[in-house]
């Protein structure tokens, strides 16, 4: 196993992604400890890895309150002598963020997702690497989207948001790699089996006039292969990315959008 008496803390891990990245890092042999806003979605992802043999400890922690994630990263020590893994998988919602032209859109909501995306990945990152730093090793990870690297419609500032989300991985494994801590990141795009890119499609239905059958038809036209992504693909990556065999890889974005943009 890849991850045979490793610690992973995952943010976010009662939605879809963060969901899909706690099953198979304990797939592979991780203790997992799981933390979302709402602690019903994650007892639910919780009760899902016990039953296939896996551990799983489940926490309510709000990752925008830095010392509830502090306090949260203690108990994790206290209780497993360590943290290897920081997944950042937090969303917020995107009613009131998403769907306004630019030029119509209030300035507290265009600013919303920059602050809280950012401010969620610099705390969580910033405790992590306080815990990883005396160890000389880990691996701290976020997810971010295709919009930080295309000029997309009606997103708010969700584009401006991932892109910041990218260049703070950039200067984190700056600072962290020469002490042993890798710092990367997952770029999916249009993965139909989130709850996300319902709500998305939704949103921008009226403006578009696109059903949600027609949204993920455009979505798979945009990649190479004319589909999109599946949650355990970007899964299998995550679990690459976080483990040993991808030591070589610090301070990048790994480009899961399968061709819809180019590095």
């Amino acid at each position: 196993m890849l991850f045979q008496d490793k610690v992973a803390v995952i943010y976010g891990a009662g939605g879809a992604i963060g969901s899909a990245v706690a099953r198979a890092f304990a797939s592979d042999g991780a203790k997992v400890f799981l933390t979302g806003r709402h602690q019903a979605p994650v007892d639910v992802v919780a009760k899902e890895i016990a039953s296939a043999g896996g551990f799983a400890k489940v926490a309510e922690v709000d990752a925008l309150d830095e010392e509830a994630v502090d306090r949260h990263l203690q108990s994790v020590i206290d209780q497993a002598g360590r943290v290897d893994i920081s997944f950042n998988a937090v969303g917020i919602p995107n009613a009131k963020i998403l769907g306004l032209p630019l030029a119509e859109l209030d300035a507290g909501q265009f600013s919303l997702p920059i602050t809280a995306y950012t401010m969620s990945y610099f705390l969580t990152a910033r405790l992590a690497a306080r815990r990883m730093v005396p160890n000389k090793s880990g691996v701290i990870m976020t997810v971010t989207a295709l919009p930080s690297r295309m000029g997309t419609r009606l997103n708010g500032g969700y584009g401006p948001a991932m892109a910041a989300k990218e260049a703070l991985t950039r200067d984190l494994s700056a600072e962290l790699a020469p002490q042993g801590i890798r710092v990367v990141g997952l770029r999916p795009h249009g993965m139909p089996e989130t709850s996300t890119m319902k709500e998305l499609s939704d949103i921008k239905a009226k403006a578009t006039g696109m059903t949600w059958e027609q949204f993920q038809q455009y979505l798979a036209s945009m990649s190479h292969p004319r589909r999109v992504m599946r949650l355990e693909e970007m899964a299998n990556m995550a679990v690459f990315m976080a483990s040993d065999k991808a030591s070589g890889m610090t301070g990048t974005t790994v480009n899961l959008t399968m061709g819809s943009v180019d590095d």
